[in-house]
């Protein structure tokens, strides 16, 4: 049975790890599967991931071969049954959709032509420059239930309640991805009358005032809609994006009920988020605003998707900032996974135009397990050969996919079966999870009183018509200052300043506010959010806000609620030019910080208000202020990446960083987990090319995890801290991570330094021919002075 609770996946009451990695069946030779999925367990995957595409499936009389009968490559259910017989579990994405680099996203060809309805156009009746459809088309639904009632039936017998390998089934891939990189949305004519009676029923009576039009008519509204004027282009940016979520929801439900009536049931449906784009991470909100409705509810887990190169500190930031903004929007039981985890070395078309550094899959690992995450997906983990079209189309190359004939070509595995260059070390961190994933499965990152406050509204931003100015303007508000902040800065700022923080999500009234809240703002913040901050502080909470004083809702009208609270005016903000060059100046709690150049600044006065930074000529663009028993810092600029600011700031709002991080090299990340029971794990990270001496206060009773700890360049540690051994006892804490634990054996890597420590405490005798074991007190040290690994035994 699979469970979801306090965010944890429960597979038969107990917490679980899922390692899983993507193999593509039919881009595979069938008599090649099981090579492919020894490889798979060779890197310490436990489970096989695998679109299924209907494009690969249906055949040209429209007929859907699922049995191999045409070809032994689409004989789903020996796929299946393969990874069954190896051990393995199996999550299954049927789609419709799954992208993959598959010509239509997967799709059968013959759905455009035989149903043109479903077809949408966008802004101006442009027709849509991506092979989208309207979801919630009757005719779409009618072709999807066929194909979900070929598909699903082969997984619900195989289900991991009635004794298969199936864990999970994925309800599409990416809804939304194709209208929002497009900016185009998907005005079919259904759309856009179902679009007319949601607006009735939001906004009743006063709709006429909202558009001024015949809204009988269905041509008119349609011109409302595609080319809307600028007196109502602001609501209708707002009424759209929130009308979108509302009808993605709804077709998730349709593919629920469908794959339910099929048999699904007992396992969770997945819901894969999209959004990383060109390197950058802090699009992956976007995915969060359209879908949080689709899966923030039970029965339901949603993913990330992401593809963001090379591991930098920058990189780091982002990652975590994917991490904290789906957490921040997932129900208390929803556990955090990625259903698409970049593995590989990114050079996706095999033109020798990057390589990354095989260290980025380790260290995008430990990241994503020290936030929480419960399943990791490596896509792709093995490549293939893209199958001929049944039906050559004359397009270059007649096959299912358009990236030629082999796919794959940076996977670890490639499409010949072949070791890549990124195999190594996702064998070596996917065999360290395993070894802790006792551990892993039930830890919670513990967190510092402080988190980020995350506005879904900020992201709302895919859908704006580029020839409407009102739009345009707020989206570009929205974009500049949201999330993460500008040059992602607050985000780098703590979390490289040694803090423990997440997101909390500002606009859902149930989440909890910690005591120090930090925001990146622009001129444009909802008034419910303002509002809420504002009561923040009148309760005696602490905010740290880093932007433009807002003075718009989401509408563009005047909404000044949190600068009135604030008892703060700002003045017009001044950028840098070619002959301006602003620079910041550290007062009061800021000191002592060198003069720092930044991008623009805005002078802010206020009754009260305390200068903690100023330009040159001291004119004030942050301070600090009480509101009654509330603190508030509040920055008109744009915050360098400084640590010890983000220190400085926060300690004066109450909210300094738990471990008291000190390095040596600037990047290092700190944190660590808890599970209910009291077990810890430090996790440390270096993502720099550097190594790094780092220190921080965990409260070893051995004082070796206090002490400054010597962490090499591009690597990682996950180090125990009072771990209940299955060989009985507690290993106290090791300056190693633990690479393989059993009943009689307890395995260790090298240790940070030139020693490798390893502290138990146990009642059995314990050997190790290649340490020094000695007692101390209740405590035993297992010590090996040349920093190797070690193996103890235990008798």
């Amino acid at each position: 049975m699979i469970e979801i609770s306090r965010r944890r996946i429960l597979r038969d009451g107990r917490p679980a790890l899922v390692l899983a990695g993507e193999v593509h069946y039919f881009r595979t030779a069938r008599a090649e599967w099981h090579e492919r999925i020894d490889a798979l367990r060779e890197v310490g995957c436990d489970c096989v991931a695998s679109y299924i595409p209907w494009l690969f499936h249906e055949l040209p009389d429209g007929s859907l071969d699922l049995t191999g009968r045409s070809r032994p490559e689409r004989d789903l259910a020996a796929f299946v049954d393969l990874c069954a017989d190896r051990g393995l579990g199996f999550l299954a994405r049927p789609g419709p959709f799954v992208m993959a680099e598959l010509k239509n996203e997967g799709l059968p060809y013959r759905l455009y032509t035989e149903h043109p309805q479903i077809v949408p156009t966008g802004w101006s009746g442009v027709p849509a420059p991506t092979r989208t459809v309207d979801y919630l088309a009757p005719a779409f639904l009618a072709e999807v239930e066929r194909w979900y009632a070929a598909v699903m039936p082969i997984l619900a017998t195989r289900l991991e309640p009635a004794g298969g390998p199936v864990i999970g089934v994925q309800l599409d891939n990416e809804i939304g991805m194709l209208a929002w990189v497009s900016n185009s949305p998907d005005l079919t004519d259904d759309l856009l009358s179902d679009f007319r009676r949601w607006c009735q029923g939001r906004h009743g009576r006063g709709l006429v005032e909202r558009y001024p039009i015949p809204l009988h008519d269905p041509a008119r509204w349609r011109q409302a809609v595609e080319s809307p004027r600028e007196s109502w282009a602001t609501a209708l940016r707002v009424d759209l994006g929130r009308f979108m979520r509302d009808r993605f929801a709804r077709y998730v439900d349709a593919l629920a009920d469908s794959a339910g009536r099929h048999g699904i049931a007992g396992v969770p449906f997945l819901i894969n988020i999209h959004g990383t784009e060109g390197g950058n991470g802090v699009p992956f909100a976007i995915g969060v605003s359209q879908l949080l409705r689709t899966y923030a509810r039970p029965g339901f887990v949603a993913g990330s998707d992401h593809y963001l190169g090379e591991l930098s500190p920058g990189v780091t930031a982002d990652l975590h900032f994917l991490n904290a903004a789906l957490a921040a929007t997932c129900t208390a039981d929803q556990p955090l996974t990625s259903l698409e985890f970049e593995a590989g070395n990114g050079d996706y078309g095999g033109n020798l135009d990057q390589s990354y550094d095989p260290a980025t899959v380790d260290l995008k690992t430990r990241l994503f397990l020290a936030q929480g995450n419960r399943l990791i997906n490596y896509y792709l983990l093995a490549g293939g050969i893209n199958p001929p079209l049944e039906v050559a189309a004359g397009d270059g190359n007649d096959r299912i996919s358009f990236t030629g004939e082999q796919h794959g070509v940076a996977a670890p595995i490639g499409p010949l079966g072949q070791r890549g260059a990124s195999f190594d070390a996702t064998r070596s961190v996917a065999h360290v999870a395993a070894a802790n994933a006792r551990w892993l499965a039930d830890l919670d990152e513990q967190t510092d009183d402080l988190a980020v406050g995350f506005v879904p509204d900020a992201f709302m931003t895919e859908y704006h018509h580029p020839g409407s100015a009102v739009m345009t303007e707020i989206v570009e508000d929205l974009a500049r200052y949201r999330g993460p902040g500008e040059a992602k800065a607050i985000w780098r700022g703590l979390l490289f300043g040694g803090f423990r923080f997440g997101a909390t999500d500002l606009q859902d009234p149930r989440s909890a506010l910690p005591r120090t809240v930090v925001v990146s703002t622009g001129r444009v913040l909802a008034a419910d959010v303002q509002r809420r901050l504002a009561g923040h502080l009148a309760g005696g909470g602490s905010l740290l806000l880093v932007g433009r004083l807002p003075a718009l809702d989401l509408e563009g009208r005047p909404c000044t609620i949190l600068a009135e609270t604030l008892r703060l005016r700002e003045g017009a903000p001044r950028p840098g030019s070619a002959s301006y060059y602003p620079s910041l100046v550290a007062h009061d709690i800021a000191a002592p910080m060198a003069e720092t150049r930044t991008s623009w600044l805005a002078e802010l006065s206020g009754p009260g208000a305390v200068p903690v930074l100023s330009d040159v000529e001291g004119r004030s663009c942050a301070v600090r202020t009480t509101i009654g028993p509330g603190r508030a810092v509040v920055a008109a600029t744009q915050l360098p990446t400084r640590p010890d600011l983000y220190v400085q700031l926060l300690d004066w709002l109450g909210s300094p960083p738990g471990l008291g991080l000190r390095t040596d090299v600037p990047g290092v990340v700190a944190t660590t987990g808890v599970t209910p029971t009291g077990e810890r794990m430090l996790h440390l990270i270096n993502p720099t090319g550097s190594a790094a001496t780092a220190q921080v206060v965990v409260g070893d009773p051995t004082g070796l995890l206090d002490s400054p700890l010597q962490l090499p360049a591009r690597t990682g540690r996950m180090l125990p801290l009072g771990l209940r051994l299955p060989s009985g006892g507690t290993l106290v804490s090791a300056n190693a991570e633990i690479t393989g634990a059993d009943e009689r054996t307890l395995a260790m890597g090298a240790g940070l330094g030139s020693r490798t420590e390893v502290w138990l405490r146990t009642t059995r005798p314990i050997s190790c021919p290649t340490a020094e074991i000695r007692p101390s007190g209740e405590m035993t040290l297992v010590l090996d002075r040349g920093g190797a690994a070690v193996e103890i035994a235990f008798g």
